[in-house]
């Protein structure tokens, strides 16, 4: 795909100023500063997130993330708490004062979602999910859109297009790795997939370097290598103790390794003349 193949959509760059900052409740995405997204995988209880959202907060995180709908591989795993976990969410999002984000499964649930949460995910099995953006277009919600784990980057561009097309110009890219021949790493990172989305295209540019690695240490070299390839925010999973969380402990960071990755954080966004 080249660049100059793609001017007339909405999604493309028209030249090296034209960005898209999307604000949200006084949080800006895709502006100067590199936006932290952190929180569990998936909403447990009450206590819990509210603990680790005064904690991230406090370390820097300006978005909470948590999960009530969790698509799963086995139909055995933990689903989450569904609209109950939205509810939760919200609540301590408004205690804290931090916008939230949480994944949506079906358009069945955008009405609530609307409701209760400040900018909609779009999970990787979902990023093909025609009928359900187009609805996501038709809300002026901002919506993060995960990158598929076996789609190419015009694909990427093209699901964010049908949300646009719809008039909901408030999209947000995610890169949260891709299935190769790999099996170490849950994903492989396409690390060059930031530089080249940010050539190719006004929006946001996220990266979730939970759900690429999948292995709770390469959190953070992900993360740094994240910043220093350009990238607008970074969405990380985190825990007060991952090993009670009901999704994913493995990749989840302790408050103590999110603390050791904020620290480092500083310096390499400050080279690229940045801050958090």
């Amino acid at each position: 795909m080249k660049d100059f193949e793609y001017q007339n959509y909405i999604y493309s760059r028209k030249n090296e100023d034209d960005r898209t900052i999307i604000n949200v409740k006084g949080v800006e995405i895709g502006g100067d500063k590199l936006t932290i997204m952190a929180g569990p995988c998936v909403i447990d209880s009450f206590e819990a997130t509210d603990k680790i959202a005064d904690k991230v907060k406090n370390l820097g995180a300006s978005v909470l993330r948590g999960g009530a709908f969790k698509p799963r591989t086995s139909p055995y795993s933990f689903q989450g708490m569904g609209t109950m976990g939205l509810d939760i969410l919200s609540d301590i999002g408004s205690k804290h004062n931090m916008p939230v984000i949480s994944e949506i499964m079906s358009a069945d649930e955008l009405d609530y979602f609307v409701e209760k949460i400040d900018i909609i995910q779009v999970g990787a099995r979902n990023m093909q999910n025609f009928d359900l953006l187009k609805k996501l277009g038709k809300t002026d919600k901002p919506v993060l859109l995960k990158r598929g784990f076996a789609n190419t980057i015009e694909e990427f561009l093209l699901s964010a297009e049908y949300i646009m097309k719809e008039g909901n110009k408030n999209v947000i890219l995610c890169e949260r790795g891709i299935r190769t021949y790999e099996t170490f790493t849950r994903n492989t990172l396409d690390i060059s997939a930031v530089p080249v989305l940010k050539r190719l295209t006004h929006l946001p540019v996220v990266v979730d370097p939970s759900h690429a690695a999948g292995i709770h240490w390469l959190v953070k070299p992900l993360s740094l290598a994240a910043a220093a390839a350009g990238a607008d925010g970074l969405i990380i999973e985190t825990h007060i103790n991952p090993r009670e969380s009901s999704c994913d402990p493995e990749q989840t960071l302790t408050i103590e390794s999110f603390t050791s990755l904020m620290n480092e954080l500083n310096p390499v966004v400050k080279a690229i003349g940045r801050s958090i």
